[in-house]
């Protein structure tokens, strides 16, 4: 077979284009520098039925870059029309292409769009026949909703004589094409796109003049494809609105006192019911280390793969045939099912001894089936791990592995064997196997729900992992367990985030092309369509923890540019390593942050400090004395220790104020150079500062802005492009991002470039300076939302501080008067309206802020519905839907309501 590939593509000198097929590589030639062309003859039998290829962008003989690897051209080999006298090695291939960089509009390629609010069945590109001599037309056209569809009109009978369009055929990845016999066709041929309905008639026509092919010389056994630029056509943007909860707050008459896997198939009917497109949830992976309320936090996951046992929804599981239990079953079921909150304790005991006992009746079937066998095949390499541990973890009743008597370090060969279906463990490991199975047919039984009712679900991929998890076991070569993941102080957390992750050791993931998240990434797509990043910041740079702290002040970003002495001073700034860089603790200090209590401090947990002095500090009056914490104190780690028992107020202040002063430095040390110094976070607000002169102050905070918010912008930039990139291009789930906190520059181009939807709170703008942001100015490529599981709900916000409320009524909103409080229904609806109204594609919205529309609905305990708050970091995780989700579904008056205010928004 003989090929002729043409592309146009400006380039600079030096650049040259090469065409990728497998493993070969093509050199193209040009006369101008922009179009490209090769001939290239490939035997027939060594191709296969379908040419896959691409093309690469090189400088100075190296690799610059290739097109979107997601959706490469592809060109279908076998002779499927008539006339077929022409043998396959005599067959003749003139190919003009386009470049295909990642789309502008990505997220209309991404499963979420293309293979589910807006498919049009599996691409079909046999369909297209080929003929002696064969003209096929291709085009890209990823904006057309579910009853849309693409066709061609022009001048001859075979494209409608401009009275009727021809349909095209969906052959690839938002591609359309249709193969035309030229002996039947006349020259010129001049044509146009339209858009049809499901029945064929023309909706729209492509703006513009006429395509046109002014001649066709084809040769016997010559196929002519010629790729289209886009269609000209405006077309709305899509835009869908959805609601944001997690699976354990759902509540139906058969939940188990937390919401199942089941629960979310009704949550997704009733989301399509009232006209939204998608379900956005937490973390469901599995969280249990202790059995207790403290697994309840849904991003300290033991597993990347595995469920949450406790999500399994039991009704959906066979009745014990011991009708005596399954009585017992139930009336506990009823007990907790009636709770206003989750008694997580209690949930997971029941479900626990429940799935024992399925196990217990059916589980040999089971796992002796085909499907199950299946399963079991494709999921082994994670599953029979993540059970061992789980057993281990039973057996030795803690998850901490490096405590376990014998498996503490993991061997691959040495859980072969005690997972071996002959050993005497077997039975206790192979109940894991059949949970996580049931849990796989729920949760996929629920993506076909969704799929059949238009809705995407949007999972959510926690930055971190447990210390005390399968892949901190298995794989402790992609972890650094010295160290803390965390988030800088904010408007949640004034001590920062300490979220005891161990941080990633990203030299051993990029070494073997971020496998890790390549399998975790793609796992996660068997079931759904699109995803949240939690934290990405952390992909460009994390908020690393020293071992020895309880709270965030004392950590530093890693990866990151620390200071040397000479260049901290070169700010016009006096250091000195000793008074700075450990907690500067003098009398007034002292006094500030204990009053009455400091001479007590100073007996019990200080010595006097007779080495420092004061020259670099303004002090607030005469003389002070500089006090050390004493050796058994001198840790937040020791501290918390030491206060470990002790639970009154008394107590509670002082370990608290220990921990204050012992953050209370403006430097801290960078841990792989003693001699480099990163600025302490947030040290304006801190004694340390306050002592420091007026001069001082001004030089400090200069190093300090450059250092936080200029001085990585590029670093971190090549950080994340590292790194994202694997990520985002592994499937072709739609991609959110988190990108809230202390947001670099940076993070905007890396999101722009690889096309992440960002989060967009009115209430947190990004913009400098702006109190409240303006809906109109979302970026398309956003997803708008009111409140997250992170922060106060919507009227919860609205009754924090009626101040800045007041300013958001009269400002944002644009109403005169005072704010009225509580949160009436119709300022929620006008809020809501705005948000729906936005340009963002995604409007997705929690379901108390939806419900927050209906004063007849909505729960009348404001504060019952907050889930998370990040300053506490031993949250109980347990709010629950106030209504079932049956009762949502019987209300007409709320779902006509929510159905017209999304519809009207053009939603």
């Amino acid at each position: 077979m003989k090929f002729h590939f043409s592309i146009e593509y400006n380039t600079q000198w030096g650049e040259d284009l090469r065409l990728i097929i497998g493993e070969e590589t093509y050199a193209l030639s040009t006369l101008d520098g922009q179009r490209w062309e090769t001939d290239i003859e490939l035997n027939a039998k060594s191709i296969g039925t379908t040419l896959t290829y691409q093309y690469a962008l090189y400088r100075d003989g190296q690799l610059v870059w290739t097109e979107w690897d997601v959706a490469p051209h592809a060109v279908l080999l076998n002779h499927t029309g008539t006339n077929k006298t022409v043998k396959d090695d005599d067959r003749t291939f003139t190919i003009n292409d386009y470049w295909r960089p990642i789309p502008e509009d990505l997220p209309l390629f991404s499963s979420a769009f293309a293979d589910g609010v807006a498919s049009h069945g599996t691409p079909a590109p046999e369909d297209l026949p080929t003929f002696n001599q064969t003209l096929q037309l291709r085009i890209v056209e990823p904006r057309l909703l579910q009853h849309q569809r693409l066709g061609i009109c022009g001048n001859t009978p075979l494209l409608g004589n401009w009275e009727r369009a021809v349909p095209l055929t969906l052959i690839g990845l938002q591609e359309w094409g249709i193969s035309l016999n030229t002996d039947d066709i006349f020259h010129p041929i001049e044509y146009k796109y339209v858009i049809t309905d499901a029945d064929g008639n023309i909706t729209a026509w492509e703006e513009g003049p006429n395509r046109r092919i002014s001649s066709l010389a084809l040769r016997k056994g010559e196929t002519w494809i010629k790729t289209d630029s886009s269609v000209r056509l405006r077309l709305p943007n899509w835009k869908c609105a959805g609601v944001v909860i997690p699976v354990f707050s759902l509540r139906t008459a058969k939940s188990y006192g937390i919401g199942d896997f089941g629960d979310l198939q009704e949550m997704i009917r009733w989301a399509a019911h009232v006209g939204m497109h998608a379900v956005q949830i937490l973390p469901i992976n599995d969280t249990i280390t202790t059995h207790t309320w403290q697994d309840s936090y849904p991003y300290n996951a033991i597993s990347i793969y595995a469920f949450n046992p406790i999500y399994c929804d039991i009704s959906a599981l066979p009745r014990l045939e011991n009708k005596l239990q399954m009585e017992t079953f139930l009336m506990q079921q009823q007990e907790l099912n009636v709770l206003p909150q989750i008694d997580f304790e209690k949930v997971l005991r029941l479900k626990t001894d429940y799935l024992r006992q399925a196990y217990e009746q059916e589980g040999k079937q089971v796992l002796a089936s085909a499907d199950f066998k299946a399963y079991f095949d494709a999921n082994k390499e994670w599953l029979v791990p993540y059970a061992a541990f789980c057993y281990l973890r039973d057996t030795y009743g803690t998850a901490d592995f490096s405590t376990w008597e014998k498996h503490s370090t993991y061997d691959r060969a040495a859980i072969s064997r005690l997972c071996s279906p002959r050993g005497k463990n077997y039975a206790g490991i192979a109940l894991h196997y059949y949970i996580q199975y049931q849990l796989h047919l729920q949760l996929t039984a629920v993506r076909n729900t969704a799929r059949q009712e238009g809705v995407i679900i949007k999972g959510d991929i926690p930055i971190g992992i447990s210390r005390t998890s399968v892949e901190a076991w298995t794989e402790p070569q992609y972890f650094h367990f010295n160290s803390q993941a965390g988030a800088p102080p904010d408007d949640f957390s004034r001590n920062g985030q300490n979220w005891g992750f161990p941080t990633y050791n990203w030299k051993a993931m990029l070494a073997d092309g971020c496998s890790w998240w390549v399998r975790r990434f793609r796992k996660m797509a068997e079931y759904f369509d699109a995803y949240r990043i939690d934290h990405v910041l952390g992909f460009f740079r994390i908020w690393d923890i020293p071992q020895h702290s309880v709270h965030g002040l004392l950590g530093h970003f890693s990866p990151s540019l620390p200071m040397s002495q000479s260049e901290i001073e070169s700010y016009g700034f006096q250091f000195n390593r000793e008074l700075m860089t450990q907690p500067y603790i003098n009398d007034n200090v002292l006094f500030s942050i204990f009053g009455y209590r400091a001479e007590l401090v100073k007996t019990l947990y200080l010595v006097a400090d007779t080495t420092k002095s004061d020259q670099s500090f303004n002090a607030f009056g005469g003389p002070n004395t500089f006090y050390r914490l004493r050796p058994e104190y001198d840790t937040q780690r020791k501290v918390q220790a030491a206060f470990a028992h002790k639970t009154d107020e008394e107590a509670l202040t002082l370990r608290d104020g220990l921990y204050t002063l012992i953050s209370n430095v403006l430097f801290v040390i960078d841990r792989d150079n003693p001699q480099m110094y990163h600025p302490r976070i947030s040290a304006q607000l801190d004694d340390a500062f306050r002592s420091l002169t007026e001069s001082q102050q001004r030089a400090f905070n200069h190093l300090y802005d450059d250092y936080y918010y200029h001085r990585h912008n590029q670093f971190w930039y090549d950080e994340a492009m590292k790194k994202l990139p694997h990520l985002t291009q592994s499937t072709r789930m739609l991609i959110c991002a988190e990108d809230l906190g202390m947001v670099p520059a940076c993070v905007e181009w890396v999101m722009n470039q690889l096309r992440i939807l960002s989060l967009e709170i009115q209430t947190m703008p990004k913009a400098y300076g702006v109190q409240f942001g303006h809906l109109s100015d979302n970026p398309y490529r956003s997803v708008a939302t009111i409140s997250t599981h992170d922060m106060p709900t919507m009227r919860q916000w609205w009754d924090e501080d009626p101040t800045r409320t007041q300013q958001f009524y009269n400002t944002a909103l644009h109403i005169d008067g005072e704010a009225p409080h509580p949160l009436p229904g119709w300022v929620a609806e006008e809020i809501v309206n705005r948000h729906l109204y936005s340009p963002s594609m995604l409007c997705l919205l929690s379901l108390q802020d939806w419900l927050a529309i209906d004063e007849r609905v909505r729960n009348k305990d404001i504060d019952a519905e907050r889930i998370n708050i990040p300053a506490d970091p031993r949250h109980y995780w347990r709010w629950r839907m106030h209504v079932s989700i049956e009762q949502l579904q019987q209300n007409d008056t709320l779902n006509d309501h929510i159905r017209t205010m999304i519809q009207r928004s053009g939603r």
